[in-house]
Parts: C-alpha cells; structure tokens; sequence
C-alpha cells in the first residue's frame, strides 16, 4: 500500500512540474512571439511611413508608452539622460548654487544657497542673467541655462547681469563647485527641551546626517523630545530608511519588509546597529508629500508605538524599484514589489491595473482595506498610506495669496525693498511695519493680476443651473448683489487677508539676508505643525497616552 501511495505521489509530482514547465515555455513563447510582432511593426513604420522617421524617439517612444501602461515608477533611461539621472539620485552637480526661474525672455537668479559659489561671489534674488560666458541667453528656457551654468567644479562661469539698484550691467564670475544640498538642511531646539531636525530626502548621507543633528541637539542641551519633520519628503534610499529607524529601536528590530513576484525580492530589513536612543520622545510630521522612504520611517515608528505621527494622511507610495543597466548604456528602472511595515500592512494606495478616465490609478477600494494592530495593540490600516495620530490641517491660502506669489509680485516688492534697506533685525523679530504694508499695497495695486474665488465659480454654477430650471430672472437682481459681494476685488482681499500676506512678504525678506536658515528659523515660530507637535511632547500624559496599549 505504501508503494502505491509513493507511486500516486511521484506521478502528481511529475505532473506538478510538467505543469511548471509548460506554463513557463508558454510565458517564453508569449514573450517571442510579441517581440517578433513588435519587431516587425517597428521596422515597417521606419522603412515605409509617409514622412521621415526618427528611430530612436520612435522607439523611445513605443518604450515609454509601454512603461506607463504598469505605474508611474517603471522608467527606461535611455544614455542621453544617464548623468541627469545619476545627479538625481546621488543629490549633487557641478554648478554654481542657486535656483532660478523664467521671466518672459530672461532667467532670473531666485534664491542663490548660502555659503555656495553663486551667493559667494556676490550674485543676488532678483539678478537678471543677461548673457553666459558672452553669449546671450535671450529667449533660452530654465532648462537650457541650468545646463550652461553646470560643470565640473573649479572652472569659472562668467554671468553678464542686470541688477535693480545699478543703471548698468554687472560681469560677475563664478568658481562652479560641487553642489551637494545636506538632506538635513536645518535643525535647532524650538524651546529649551524640544529639538526639531528637517530631513529633505533620503539619499547616502541623510542617516549619518540625522544621526549628527541628533548628537549634537543632545550633547549641547537637555533634550527631552525630539520633532523629526518629513514633511514634502517624497523618500529616496531603502537602507537609509532603516538606517534612521534604526537610530530609535533596539537592534535586531524589523524595520520593513519587501514582498513581489519574485521570490529574490522577498526581504525582510531588520536594525543592524547599535540604537542611539530607544527612550526619548518623539513626534513625526508628515503631510500629503512624505511619501516611500519617509512612509517607512513614520509608518514603522508607528507600528511599533515608538512615535506620534503628526499631520495628514501620507502619499501612499509603497512601491520598491530597482534598476537595471541594458545594453548601450541604458537603464530600466522597474517596480519589482510592495513595502510592508511591521505590523504586516502595505502603504500603497493607488492600484495602478484599475485606472480611471484620465488614465490615473485609481484608491484601492474600502473592502480591500485590512485593518492591522500596532506592537500595542493600536488599531492601523493599509491601502490607504501613513494616518496620522493626530491630524493637523495644512494650511490653506486665499486666492490673492496664490496670485501675488504666482505673479512674483510679492517677489519683486521684495527685490525693491532689499536695496532699500540695508539691514533688518532678527530672523524672528522681523515684521512688516503698517507703512511698509501700506507701500506693498500700492505697489501690487499697480500691478495687472487676476484671481479667482471658489465662491465666485460657484454661483457661476448656480447662475447655470439656475438658467436651465427657469429661476434665474425672478432672482437675478439678488444675484447679481451676490456676486458684487463675492468678486474679487484686489484692494478689499488686500486689506482682509493682510495677515496672511504679511507673512509671506516677511518670509521673502529674511530669505534675503539671511537666506534659507533665517527663512527656517522665522517659520518654525508660525508652523502650526511644529506648535502641536511640541504641545503634544510637553503633555507627557497626552503623548503616553496616544501610544498606550489598547485593552
């Protein structure tokens, strides 16, 4: 009998294989048989189409198409654009510093970085490029300058600028250098027990340099509660992920685990070094921008009760990439599988094979939703990103705001006030008199910009409405009211939403003097993510309470 059983057993066994085999030579010839046809369409399209073909952005072409038909994040780098993406993702260039922006026929210098080539050899907001090494560079895009003024570092770049305050143009040259944003770009203690650090991006160096910020806020002051701040942090490095994780946990501790069709990509990323604080309180921002690597680190540090989780609802990008170098110096990038947080849940949240009308992913729906407990017991979600614990609103701006931004008015009031005054006071202490307020009134009032408000494309929509079912003209004079009251109209908008509009001049101004630090230093005073997560950190009972266990 027992012979009998092994024999059934070897022949289902058999079969299994077979099975295995005959599936995987049907994916073989699927696979030949479609890049025959692919083949033979492309070289008929080049050899006898009506007009002249370009094979490689044919190509390029069909490839990029294909790409996009499986998820934003699956990309084919052709060697064209091997160094810009190589400077992408190790986060630094041969340049000189500084970013800009098109103004109708120029590029303006916008915001030279502190202590790099542009801001040390004297290059201001506001300067005009006029020409590049003797040449003009009217009518060139950003893009095209941007690639003028990149190089290998110690060679000299001279800019022909025109500057605000000077009736001629200015030479200036600049030393390029390697520029090397720190993916830490600030941190300081916001009150004598609670440290903030800002990290920008994950990439090679972003855990030694939270680990740095980390010592040093500890070394030098008595720190009871640490902000650590992901906000429009869109991840980067796997490993650099853990790595800061792993700064907060004991050793040994998973941190995430990868899951996908092949098998090689099933991993699990544990804590491999020695913590350098497993005790001290902390307090994660995210917002809709913290996405990938910075989904990780707050949806792991949630997991396991070791973080409050502040903001809003994350970007949901729990997809893992790899790349692939192809033959003539080419790159795919491909998606080869999910992010998986401790407690067991994947954080992506759009399904990128149920695609709506315009051809976007669409959430994955409430009945694929699992529901899944922290170490604690807390209860956690997948599909759906990183939920806060607390949730913070972003906030919102009116829509002359956006217009005085948008329009560089605010922008170029700044420019004029910065070679109008020499100096200002502190980063922190610096506000708009009523005087200077009164003149940036005067000066946008000057100014030719548009706007619109969401009440008045409403009642646009009633009008409509109201025109198909016969109302309107027994209500047209109440309308018409209405919409005088709900107009825009700059010099009331300019007077209500003053407070506002004050900040974002004051916070253009300090930029100017005291560049990206002072413009950190001024905001973290407003930031009303940052007042909430230190009010959380002082009520030691609310923040306990928040990550206690759930009976």
């Amino acid at each position: 009998m027992k012979k009998y059983y092994a024999i059934i057993l070897i022949v289902l066994l058999s079969q299994t294989n077979w099975s295995q085999e005959k599936t995987t030579t049907d994916e073989y010839f699927e696979i030949s048989k479609n890049l025959t046809i692919f083949s033979e369409v492309y070289k008929n399209i080049n050899l006898t189409f009506v007009d002249e073909t370009n094979p490689g952005e044919l190509m390029k072409t069909g490839i990029d198409a294909m790409l996009r038909s499986l998820d934003p994040y699956t990309n084919y780098i052709p060697e064209s654009n091997i160094e810009d993406y190589r400077m992408m993702q190790s986060g630094q260039y041969g340049g000189i510093g500084s970013l800009i922006q098109q103004r109708e026929d120029y590029i303006l210098i916008t915001n030279p970085y502190q202590n790099f080539p542009a801001q040390k050899a004297g290059l201001k907001a506001g300067d005009k490029i006029i020409e590049i090494d003797g040449k003009s560079v009217k009518g060139k895009s950003a893009s095209e300058v941007s690639d003028l003024l990149k190089g290998a570092k110690e060679t000299d770049v001279k800019l022909t600028i025109e500057r605000n305050n000077s009736s001629s143009p200015l030479e200036i040259n600049v030393t390029r250098e390697i520029i090397k944003m720190p993916t830490v770009p600030y941190f300081k203690m916001v009150s004598p027990e609670l440290g903030y650090i800002k990290l920008t991006q994950f990439l090679g160096t972003s855990s030694a340099e939270v680990a740095t910020a980390f010592k040093t806020l500890k070394d030098s002051n008595k720190l009871e509660g640490l902000i650590l701040d992901l906000r429009g942090n869109p991840g980067g490095l796997l490993n650099e992920a853990v790595n800061i994780v792993n700064l907060f946990v004991p050793q040994g501790t998973l941190v995430v685990e990868t899951k996908g069709r092949d098998r090689q990509n099933n991993l699990k990323y544990f804590a491999r070094n020695k913590p350098m604080d497993t005790k001290i309180p902390l307090v994660i921002l995210i917002d809709n921008g913290s996405a990938s690597a910075s989904e990780i680190v707050s949806g792991t540090l949630q997991d396991l009760d070791r973080a409050v989780v502040l903001g809003n609802q994350s970007f949901g990008k729990g997809l893992v990439q790899q790349t692939k170098n192809m033959e003539y110096n080419s790159i795919i990038k491909i998606t080869v599988a999910k992010y998986y947080t401790p407690s067991g849940r994947c954080i992506q949240k759009l399904d990128y094979s149920d695609r709506n009308a315009s051809g976007k992913g669409t959430n994955i729906s409430d009945s694929l939703v699992h529901n899944f407990t922290t170490k604690g017991g807390r209860p956690v979600t997948d599909g759906r990103g990183i939920l806060p614990d607390i949730e913070v609103k972003n906030p919102s701006y009116s829509p002359i705001s956006g217009a005085l931004m948008r329009e560089n008015i605010v922008f170029d009031f700044t420019t004029e006030f910065y070679y109008s005054h020499s100096s200002i006071s502190k980063a922190t202490e610096f506000q708009l008199t009523e005087k200077q307020y009164a003149e940036f009134t005067s000066f946008a009032n000057t100014k030719d910009f548009e706007y619109r408000t969401g009440s008045e494309q409403l009642l646009e929509k009633l009008k409509e409405i109201a025109e198909n079912e016969q109302y309107y003209e027994s209500s047209k004079e109440e309308y018409e009211a209405l919409k005088e009251k709900l107009s825009p109209n700059k010099e009331r908008d300019l007077a209500r939403f003053q407070k506002e509009i004050q900040e974002l001049i004051e916070n253009e101004i300090v930029g100017r003097y005291y560049y990206q630090d002072g413009q950190m230093e001024l905001e973290l005073t407003k930031d009303k993510f940052v007042l909430e997560a230190q009010k959380t950190l002082t009520n030691k009972e609310a923040y306990n309470k928040i990550l206690a266990p759930k009976k």
